[in-house]
């Protein structure tokens, strides 16, 4: 898969940086002075910046396989330490490993996050919050025009459906086996989007990049624009002119 675009994944970055900020208050909770934090799938460093404010003196390292990613997190944030690394790779000793909008690009969380609960210290937290919005209209949309023949994509829709997040059962008892306490939760945020462009675009730097890789300048353009185009039955402009996208995110904590 080509490298992730930094500044295509910050035009919303107040949205996309939310989550972090809930998530690394709902960890504060349970170890409220960590000395060494992994910050997994750090991107360009929005989430990193979080952790940093909500733990001032706390030891962290955002990790991310992205060069791209992390050549931006490092120009942005030159007091925080980022290193090139895939979130398997993460090292023991943690006390807190956070993981914003990242897991879902892996697969086997069975196998993972046991393996991640095993880096933790005694006591340790690990945080994580992966997207949980397959019924969202627009990404069904996504889903839909994908399959059809024309694009020739129907192979990369079948590996999306694939992917890594379980349902919140199934991390449950996933957890209960490695953790001695862990809370489950979602919550759904609305975003409010400029016009139905904005929703094309939203999902242009994350989900739809599977997609838009595998075609070439002209038949992405005609992609992005034809799932513009139909969203518009889907998403009515708001009394002010705006599209809201709801965007539904599964949290979870546990504890070593």
């Amino acid at each position: 898969m080509s490298d992730w675009k930094p500044s295509l994944y910050l035009k919303f970055d107040r949205e996309r940086t939310q989550p972090a900020l809930d998530l690394a208050l709902r960890a504060k909770e349970l170890i409220s002075n960590p000395k060494r934090i992994a910050d997994l799938g750090c991107g360009p460093g929005n989430s990193t910046r979080v952790l940093s404010r909500v733990f001032p003196g706390s030891g962290i390292t955002g990790l991310d396989s992205s060069p791209d990613m992390i050549k931006r997190a490092k120009s942005e944030n030159p007091d925080i330490e980022f290193r090139l690394c895939d979130a398997r790779s993460v090292e023991g000793g943690c006390d807190l490993i956070f993981s914003n909008a990242c897991l879902q690009w892996i697969e086997r969380h069975d196998e993972l996050i046991p393996m991640l609960i095993s880096r933790l210290n005694p006591g340790g937290v690990l945080a994580v919050q992966v997207p949980n919005n397959s019924e969202e209209p627009f990404f069904k949309l996504i889903e839909e025009a994908a399959a059809e023949k024309r694009w020739g994509l129907s192979d990369v829709s079948e590996d999306r459906r694939n992917g890594g997040v379980l349902s919140p059962m199934e991390y449950y008892d996933i957890l209960a086996g490695v953790s001695s306490g862990f809370d489950i939760w979602e919550t759904k945020y609305y975003h409010t989007l400029s016009d139905h462009s904005a929703l094309a675009e939203w999902a242009r730097g994350t989900r739809l990049r599977p997609y838009l890789e595998r075609l070439d300048g002209d038949s992405a353009d005609e992609f992005i624009e034809e799932l513009t185009l139909r969203s518009r039955e889907l998403y009515p402009p708001k009394r002010d002119g705006s599209v809201v996208l709801c965007f539904r995110r599964l949290f979870f904590t546990a504890v070593k």
